[in-house]
C-alpha cells in the first residue's frame, strides 16, 4: 500500500487507511432516519462516504439498514445491533483489512476534506491505537482515526456491555488533537457539529446549500 499524491497535509488518495461510515443510530430526535437526509440534493450517507473517498482508500457504510446499497455504497451489518457507535466501530476493525480506519459519523455536515487529510496524515505518523479530537465538550470519537490493533481491546468491551465510546478506549493507547491544532479548519466552531433535531438539519442545510450557489 502507498499514498499517491500530495494534498494539502503532505497525502492526496490514503490506502493504508480505510473509511467507515456509522449510520447506524436511531434518530428518535431527528424523527427520521439521519443517514437519507439530503443536502444539496444529496443523501448525508453519500455526501459522507465521498468526502471521505477523496481521501481513503476505501470506504463503507456501517449500520442495520440496507437502505444506503441504493446508492452503490458498501454496506456492512453491524455485528450488534443495538452496540451503538462503539458496536459500530468494532463491527469496522473487524472487517478491514486497513492498519488504519477514519471512522465518521453520518450526521457531520461540517467535516472538510482538508480536516480528514490532516487527520490521516497525523495517523501516518504516529505510533498510537486511536486518534482522538478533542474539546472543551469533551472526545469526537465519531471523526477519529482507530488502528487495526484496536480491534481486540474494543471488541471485548462491547462484549462487556460497554456503549460509551471513550470507555471502550481504557486499554488503547490514544493521541489527542487539541482544540489549538483542529482550530485551523474550523474557523466557526462548526466542524464536530452533528444534526440531532429537526432544527440541527434545517442550519445545516441553509448554511452549507447558500455555500453551493454560484
Amino acid at each position: 500500500m502507498r499514498a499517491r499524491g500530495a494534498g494539502k497535509a503532505g497525502i492526496d488518495r490514503v490506502e493504508p487507511i480505510a473509511g467507515f461510515i456509522l449510520a447506524g443510530g436511531a434518530s428518535s430526535r431527528m424523527g427520521r432516519t439521519k443517514a437519507l437526509l439530503e443536502i444539496g440534493g444529496e443523501p448525508m450517507v453519500v455526501r459522507t462516504v465521498r468526502l471521505a473517498e477523496q481521501v481513503v482508500g476505501s470506504v463503507a457504510v456501517v449500520g442495520g439498514s440496507r437502505e444506503p446499497q441504493r446508492f452503490g455504497l458498501q454496506v456492512i451489518e453491524d455485528d450488534l445491533p443495538g452496540g451503538g457507535p462503539l458496536g459500530g466501530i468494532a463491527t469496522a476493525l473487524r472487517v478491514s483489512h486497513a492498519p488504519w480506519n477514519l471512522i465518521l459519523a453520518c450526521d457531520l455536515p461540517y467535516l472538510t476534506r482538508a480536516w480528514l487529510e490532516f487527520l490521516a496524515a497525523r495517523a501516518l505518523r504516529s505510533a498510537a491505537d486511536v486518534i482522538l479530537p478533542v474539546n472543551a465538550q469533551g472526545a469526537e470519537p465519531l471523526s477519529a482515526v482507530y488502528h487495526k490493533r484496536g480491534e481486540a481491546a474494543i471488541g471485548a468491551a462491547v462484549r462487556r456491555g460497554v456503549r460509551k465510546v471513550t470507555d471502550g478506549l481504557k486499554d488503547l493507547r490514544v493521541e489527542t488533537i487539541e482544540p489549538a491544532q483542529w482550530k485551523a479548519f474550523d474557523s466557526e466552531g462548526l466542524l464536530f457539529k452533528n444534526m440531532n433535531s429537526p432544527e440541527d438539519y434545517e442550519q445545516a442545510k441553509a448554511r452549507l446549500e447558500a455555500s453551493l450557489r454560484p
